[in-house]
């Protein structure tokens, strides 16, 4: 029924895909002018709304580089209270950064995460206050026209190819199929257990990627659960009884992996980025209560930076996080990690 409604949609998508296209157009004909740094600049991002898995492909390439490289993140802040830029320190909250930027900082404490709407502004500031960086990250910035990045990285996920996609409000693409185009690497995530070589092929000849672009596919990987405060691990059984809170765009791969491994599982859903208060841990204490047996309250990453400020309420409930992780397939990691290498090694300053 919902699908059906959005069809009905389609010509408000036209006018909007219209105007996304004239954007492009002035960029592309330098009437909008857009700049590019003597510096390594990679993007990740993907012309949909909803989840991709843009969050854990930069916590990838964070893991990537961290060690060889004085890296950096610099992402939107989206639904943040605070405006204009910003590095994260230790008294920084998800209030003042976003959902995003505060779980790579706490993942990664020796790596500079920095938000800034305007990132032609952003870039330069933080440069300025850290210049031993040596690499920038930006997160969701693909539509971000008036910074050049020199790796763009771009994601599609596999159960909603951009390719039988429509404009929003009809379908979930943000931008314009073309747009692709600007792609150095593209991702196909959240790709289905054991996708075979053929389903491989099909879709490659279906996005048409240029001789200059690389296909890869990912997919999701869970990894053990660690408590939202101890950040001790647990090995959970499949008779565990599990209560998922969550507010992401996209939790049907959560969903599924849930089902696979535990008998059943309740659900609280909330809406993306969602801003945690006290009616809401009652309602979650209420469901978790009315469990039987053996159980456990399971959270992802990016909720888990909006419930950490409840540990007293919470401090007495087994809640744990449930972190995800891309997984490449067909043994090609090290041939991305190469490339993403390659790109920083072979960059020329002036």
């Amino acid at each position: 029924m919902l699908k059906s409604f959005r069809y009905l949609l389609f010509p408000v998508s036209l006018i909007y895909g219209a105007v996304v296209w004239l954007r492009n157009w002035l960029f592309d004909k330098n009437i909008l002018k857009s700049a590019a740094f003597n510096f390594p600049i990679i993007c990740v991002g993907n012309i949909a709304v909803g989840g991709t898995g843009k969050t854990p492909m930069v916590e990838y390439l964070v893991r990537l580089l961290q060690n060889d490289h004085k890296t950096a993140t610099l992402s939107r802040g989206y639904k943040r209270k605070t405006k204009g830029f910003a590095i994260a320190d230790a008294s920084t909250t998800a209030l003042e950064i976003g959902d995003e930027p505060m779980q790579f900082h706490i993942k990664f404490p020796n790596v500079t995460v920095s938000v800034g709407e305007e990132r032609l502004v952003a870039i330069p500031q933080l440069l300025h206050d850290r210049p031993d960086t040596n690499v920038i990250i930006l997160d969701d910035a693909f539509q971000h026209r008036p910074v050049q990045a020199g790796l763009n990285i771009v994601l599609t996920a596999y159960n909603n190819l951009f390719t039988r996609d429509l404009m929003i409000p009809a379908g979930d693409l943000r931008d314009v199929k073309a747009s692709m185009k600007r792609a150095d690497i593209i991702i196909v995530t959240k790709c289905k257990p054991g996708l075979s070589s053929a389903d491989k092929e099909a879709i490659i000849k279906e996005i048409a990627p240029s001789e200059k672009q690389h296909i890869f596919f990912t997919e999701t990987v869970y990894s053990n659960p660690y408590h939202l405060f101890t950040k001790q691990q647990v090995n959970l059984g499949t008779d565990t009884s599990v209560l998922l809170v969550c507010g992401i765009a996209n939790p049907t791969p959560l969903k599924s992996f849930l089902s696979t491994h535990f008998s059943g599982y309740d659900m609280l859903r909330y809406p993306d980025h969602h801003i945690f208060h006290s009616e809401d841990l009652a309602e979650i204490k209420k469901h978790y209560d009315k469990l039987q047996g053996d159980k456990i309250i399971l959270t992802t990453e990016k909720d888990a930076v909006r419930l950490v400020k409840f540990e007293e309420q919470l401090k007495a409930y087994p809640i744990y996080i449930l972190p995800i992780e891309h997984s490449f397939l067909f043994n090609e990691a090290p041939a991305f990690d190469q490339l993403v290498k390659g790109f920083i090694a072979s960059y020329k300053k002036s």
